[in-house]
């Protein structure tokens, strides 16, 4: 069967993600219409195509013990210049993000994997570009705010073209009544809030 690119991530809901994805093509981004906006929860990863029942089974684990959380995006950081790299913060849900990524990749699951750099959420709105492009989406978005529920994560796979497309989407919760984040180009904006 072959080896496959996965990628695991929480989407930015409409209409942010659209906005941060036309945003981040108009910086000269060539990978910004590729590319889903998301926060990254397993980067790029090799894995056999007859692997994946089985990563489906343990995201689908994962996603049935966790819980929507509040996202918040606030204001723009760089990775430079150990990586040429500029993005939104994530500035609420960044431990929920943390949690999840360990699980994702726990030593006792499929996806086992050592990270290039310590685990840092954020969305990414340039990478790899002229640096004056660099500077100025880190200007330009640097008040940038949106704020939604977080619902569910997503497998994605990377095709032959480069581009990543959704394979499942795992809601949080015994698969009752858990809201899932819209998947980008989708018009439901009613998302609760999270309040005990």
């Amino acid at each position: 069967m072959g080896t496959v690119t996965l990628g695991v991530s929480i989407a930015v809901p409409e209409p942010y993600g659209s906005l941060l994805q036309e945003r981040r093509a108009s910086f000269g981004d060539p990978a910004a219409y590729g590319i889903p906006t998301h926060v990254t929860l397993l980067p790029p990863t090799e894995a056999e195509a007859a692997d994946l029942p089985a990563i489906e089974a343990h995201l689908s684990q994962i996603a049935t013990v966790g819980r929507p959380f509040p996202m918040r995006l606030s204001g723009t950081g760089t990775f430079r210049p150990l990586s040429p790299v500029v993005y939104v913060q994530v500035v609420e849900g960044a431990s929920a993000c943390s949690w999840l990524q360990k699980r994702v990749r726990e030593a006792s699951g499929p996806l086992v994997r050592e990270l290039q750099f310590p685990y840092h959420p954020h969305v990414t709105v340039a990478h790899g570009i002229e640096e004056e492009a660099m500077d100025r989406a880190y200007e330009e978005l640097s008040s940038y705010e949106a704020a939604w529920t977080c619902g569910s994560f997503a497998l994605y796979e990377q095709g032959a073209d480069g581009v990543w497309r959704k394979i499942n989407e795992f809601p949080f919760g015994a698969g009752g009544g858990a809201p899932a984040v819209p998947a980008q180009g989708g018009s439901s904006m009613d998302q609760p809030s999270l309040h005990p």
